[in-house]
């Protein structure tokens, strides 16, 4: 600061002509020194620059390799999935009809296969798929040889059923669906089980997917028992949703318009067993019903030969239910409820007639119920009267056909008409049977019914959740 006032000091000294080249000389050194700084700033900024392309260069050339690892990735990639695909369709041709599942995944094979599932979600598939796939399951624990596999997912499975069958014991159509999955998969532990009996019917493909270490004979009895058990609560709830119509139906409503007119005077005002209203029901009513019996139990795969047998069943309570009445009410003991009756069973013959049920012994069980018809109608004075009807009536016992309150009964019917036909009945030594149990049930019976279906056709839909079931 000081001599920046000495050199002011020393310029006010100075001539003009010397203030003006002093100044000037100023600022030539003021220029001088900028420039040079503009210079060295210069300098820095060409060697940042070079610096600046440098690293540019760097960096487009990892942004190619980048690239072009990139490239090769999504070569390598579609070259991977191209690969995948391959072996998958390799995998599908050589699927041999077994289903591989890790053991901490049985639990959640067994929910979602049985307790979980709906009929209504195997609908469009193949009949009895669950039965299909617990047999490929099965069939890879055998593969493998582990007999606790084998042991642990059968047992699963059985209480799994009793499970699902205890908690819908009134549901027709899920019941209907347990028994037609338990009998096929009873019917596929027979046909693979390498006994010859049961593989005379199996291609050599089939033969291929038979068990090879164990003997599954006393399970395949158990599954026997459990069907035996699900058929009669099929029977139980079908029967349960018959029995309110069958009175009504067969004796009460006039399927043969203005008969009603026909009875004798004596019976036209007596009240029926049902009262007027949402209670009665019509022959119609109870076709529709065993329409919808039997086309669930076709849908669901069930075998032919249970199904005639389930039908027979039900026939025969038709008939004990109607009969039973008949015996007990003179209301409907008339000419006409003959001719309604006759009518009726004739409907029913020819609704067994139309779905091929002819040969399931249903028809035969009516036979007491068609004696009864027939009696109702016949002439009841003299002792030749009686005779015709002892000739006639072979399926109904005497106590049957001589009941004073029942089918021979009526106006104009003498205490000794019925002694005489009694009389007549004497020599047969019939039971002292008045009244048929409804609630009798034939024994049934599974034949083996052998599938023309192979493991490795079976398709398994995505909306069963079995994701984790691996084919091999």
């Amino acid at each position: 600061m000081e001599k920046q006032q000495q050199a002011f000091f020393q310029t006010l000294q100075l001539s003009p002509e010397a203030q003006v080249e002093f100044g000037l000389q100023q600022e030539i050194t003021r220029l001088t020194n900028e420039n040079l700084d503009l210079k060295e700033l210069l300098e820095k900024l060409e060697k940042n620059e070079k610096k600046l392309k440098k690293q540019l260069k760097i960096y487009m050339k990892k942004v190619q390799d980048f690239e072009a690892t990139q490239a090769t990735v999504q070569t390598e990639r579609k070259r991977q999935e191209l690969t995948r695909q391959v072996t998958v369709q390799r995998k599908e041709k050589d699927f041999q009809g077994m289903l591989e599942y890790y053991k901490e995944d049985e639990p959640l094979l067994v929910r979602n296969l049985i307790t979980d599932l709906k009929p209504q979600t195997v609908s469009a598939t193949v009949p009895c798929l669950p039965a299909y796939i617990l047999y490929m399951c099965i069939r890879h624990a055998d593969y493998i040889n582990d007999d606790q596999k084998v042991h642990s997912l059968l047992t699963m499975t059985i209480n799994g059923i009793k499970k699902v069958l205890k908690k819908h014991n009134d549901d027709f159509q899920m019941t209907s669906f347990w028994l037609a999955n338990t009998c096929r998969l009873l019917h596929c532990l027979k046909q693979y089980s390498g006994d010859t009996g049961f593989m005379t019917q199996n291609t050599a493909k089939q033969n291929e997917h038979c068990l090879k270490n164990f003997d599954l004979t006393e399970y395949r009895q158990v599954l026997s028992d459990l069907s035996i058990q699900i058929y009669q609560q099929l029977i139980k709830i079908a029967e349960g949703m018959l029995q309110p119509m069958i009175v009504s139906a067969m004796l009460e409503n006039e399927s043969i318009q203005g008969l009603s007119g026909v009875k004798p005077m004596g019976y036209r005002k007596r009240s029926s067993s049902m009262p007027d209203g949402d209670n009665t029901y019509s022959l119609d009513a109870v076709v529709r019903q065993l329409n919808t019996f039997h086309s669930i139990m076709c849908e669901q795969g069930l075998d032919p030969e249970i199904i005639q047998q389930a039908f027979k069943q039900l026939f025969y309570m038709i008939n004990a239910v109607t009969l039973n009445n008949l015996l007990l009410r003179k209301d409907v003991c008339s000419w006409s409820t003959g001719m309604q009756l006759r009518f009726n069973i004739s409907q029913l013959e020819e609704w067994l007639h139309g779905k091929n049920l002819q040969q399931s012994g249903a028809a035969q069980t009516m036979e007491p119920l068609i004696q009864a018809a027939q009696l109702l109608q016949l002439k009841k004075k003299t002792s030749e009267d009686a005779e015709a009807i002892c000739s006639l009536c072979t399926s109904l016992t005497t106590q049957q056909v001589s009941n004073r309150e029942g089918i021979c009964s009526g106006v104009g019917v003498s205490g000794s008409f019925l002694s005489t036909a009694a009389a007549h009945l004497q020599e047969r030594n019939d039971p002292p049977q008045l009244l048929l149990d409804f609630k009798y049930m034939f024994p049934v019976l599974f034949p083996f019914s052998p599938s023309s279906i192979t493991m490795d056709s079976i398709h398994i839909p995505a909306s069963l959740n079995l994701e984790f079931l691996n084919k091999v």
